[in-house]
């Protein structure tokens, strides 16, 4: 009978320079969103999977948007009825001032035990990991009881609207678990996120001679200074945690508390609403009084207030700084979610971490939001593990270390063996 687990296990280990090879060259096409663009990604991965055997479906969202879905097995209703989804983005944010970093950023190059380049860490290293992976499942012949499919998104950073929502809103593909790629702890996938709530507001003033301010004109800016205040207490929502998420909470606040990461502060988030003020557009020149000026704030939502209600009071901090003003929410929209230690899927991937790094591991929540979201309102279970510098997430000098490239690899193909299951040799 053969050892599946031990087979797969050693083919990983003796494909490291494959696997990491198809980490640099993802990081070499410059999927940067906006604008948007994962055609010529697209067309490698597609190229990649073909020589693997595997036939992929292209659905476009957009003419230059193009969401990929591939599947292992057919029939699983007849058999376990266990369908597991393998989620990653292509798209990466802008690498922004290319003077800020030290290395090109879609170099893709390996120094020095690290994969260097945008999205190395966000989360083409992961999304590498899931397409290996899944080609090595086929390529061994590794019989499946269930069935396994690779989901590919063009669109995550900006809002995601045209990647995992308008896929699974449009029936293209199912499940009954799934894994997103998303860089996390390499011993602690994220089994939650808290919600979102971005807006914004627009403040009219009256223009006047720069040179006769503030005496003649009202200035925007000013007033809009006075709501971005006011908006700071945001932070002093009351917020009453549900029971069922309290312990996830206090264990994801110990796991934060204990980090060496520089945000090991951030354990204050979890039951809090936070506020940044993310852009300020305003005025026209100099020496003109600014007679308009929008303000776009990124709130996070813990468990226990509803994003809606934090719009409310965004409106009622700005009538009370005494500005009247359509708040408009716009952008990422949702409150936080998770999926139970107890779910299959969870107790697989995290046995599996277990299992190869031979310490222990244990889900947490995540401050920030992400496509899970939308898995979980399609009742699909769902949680995130991927290879990660933290610290250099959306930041120049982004990198990702190649022992948890290959450490996460091991966990994705145990996963789908475990969750999914082996037909026993007849």
């Amino acid at each position: 009978m053969t050892d599946w687990k031990s087979k797969v296990l050693e083919a990983i280990d003796a494909g490291q320079e494959e696997l990491l090879a198809l980490c640099s060259q993802l990081i070499r096409y410059p999927s940067e969103n906006p604008p948007g663009d994962s055609r010529e990604i697209s067309a490698y991965i597609i190229g990649y999977l073909k020589e693997a055997g595997i036939d992929t479906a292209i659905y476009p969202a957009t003419e230059t948007m193009f969401n990929l879905v591939s599947t292992l097995g057919a029939g699983a209703e007849e058999r376990t009825g266990k369908k597991l989804i393998y989620c990653g983005h292509t798209d990466v944010v802008p690498a922004g001032d290319r003077s800020r970093w030290d290395f090109d950023p879609f170099c893709g190059d390996i120094v020095d035990g690290y994969l260097l380049g945008r999205g190395a860490s966000d989360m083409k290293a992961g999304l590498a990991g899931l397409i290996y992976v899944t080609a090595l499942l086929s390529k061994l012949g590794v019989p499946l009881k269930g069935d396994l499919s690779l989901l590919i998104v063009p669109d995550e950073e900006t809002g995601g609207h045209l990647g995992v929502p308008w896929v699974l809103e449009r029936g293209l593909i199912t499940g009954t678990a799934a894994v997103i790629a998303e860089p996390s702890g390499p011993l602690n996938p994220t089994i939650g996120q808290k919600g979102s709530c971005w807006f914004e507001f627009t403040v009219e003033g009256t223009p006047g001679h720069g040179s006769l301010s503030p005496v003649v004109g009202d200035s925007a800016i000013v007033k809009a200074a006075k709501g971005i205040e006011a908006l700071q207490r945001l932070w002093d929502i009351k917020v009453d945690i549900p029971e069922e998420v309290q312990e996830i909470i206090r264990i994801s606040q110990d796991y934060v508390k204990g980090s060496e990461e520089e945000d090991s502060l951030a354990y204050q988030v979890f039951d809090h609403v936070t506020v940044n003020i993310g852009t300020i557009q305003g005025g026209t020149k100099v020496n003109v009084v600014a007679d308009r000026c929008t303000i776009q704030v990124d709130s996070r939502v813990p468990f226990g207030v509803d994003y809606r209600d934090v719009l409310d009071r965004a409106r009622s901090l700005l009538l009370e700084a005494g500005i009247e003003s359509e708040v408009k929410g716009f952008g990422f929209q949702g409150n936080a979610n998770w999926t139970s230690n107890e779910e299959p899927v969870v107790k697989d991937l995290v046995e599996s971490i277990c299992e190869v790094s031979g310490e222990e591991a244990y889900g947490v929540l995540q401050w920030a939001s992400s496509d899970a979201r939308h898995f979980r309102t399609h009742n699909i279970p769902v949680l995130q593990y991927g290879p990660a510098e933290l610290s250099t997430i959306h930041n120049f000098n982004e990198k990702a270390p190649v022992w948890q490239i290959i450490q996460c690899a091991k966990v994705y193909a145990l996963t789908a063996l475990k969750y999914l299951g082996v037909e026993e040799e007849k």
